[in-house]
């Protein structure tokens, strides 16, 4: 006889993050300082990268590469993590109208050119169509450095 247990919930994914929650960040600093147990640099591929309007924005796109950060978070803190970032993200499970959406993708720690599923906050339908008319596209897929360039924090 089949069990009827639910099944476990997955394992708690880490973050790849690619803008105001990267290390040495302003959100960074309060939300996930303290709260985790890894940061290293990783890359996202097949999507690109946005300059507001606003915030910065990755968007799918098969001829691009998002540079960020692998942040996972301490087992104990994930809940806490997962809420703060969902809320700092506008991101509103099935409302068209989120300014992101999370969703799992693969993403590539530049160490070993291993590949992990991560969430990432992809803009969401809304901002995705303003975008090409109202941000900037950030040809080198790197939000930080555009952001020293450009005399931002």
């Amino acid at each position: 006889m089949p069990s009827s247990a639910p099944a476990p919930p997955p394992a708690p994914l880490p973050f790849f993050v690619y803008g105001t929650l990267r290390p040495g960040e302003d959100n960074h600093a309060v939300f996930l300082r303290g709260r985790t147990r890894s940061e290293e640099p990783a890359r996202l591929t097949g999507a690109v990268l946005y300059d507001g309007p606003g915030y910065p924005y990755a968007v799918e796109a098969p001829d691009g590469v998002v540079r960020g950060e692998l942040v996972a978070a301490l087992p104990e803190q994930y809940g806490e993590v997962l809420t703060a970032l969902d809320r700092l993200e506008g991101y509103v499970a099935g409302d068209p109208r989120s300014l992101y959406e999370r969703i799992e993708r693969e993403v590539v720690r530049e160490a070993d050119g291993a590949t992990v599923r991560a969430w990432v906050y992809v803009a969401g339908p809304s901002v995705t169509a303003r975008l090409p008319a109202d941000g900037r596209r950030i040809e080198s897929g790197d939000w930080t450095a555009r952001s020293r360039t450009a005399g931002h924090p």
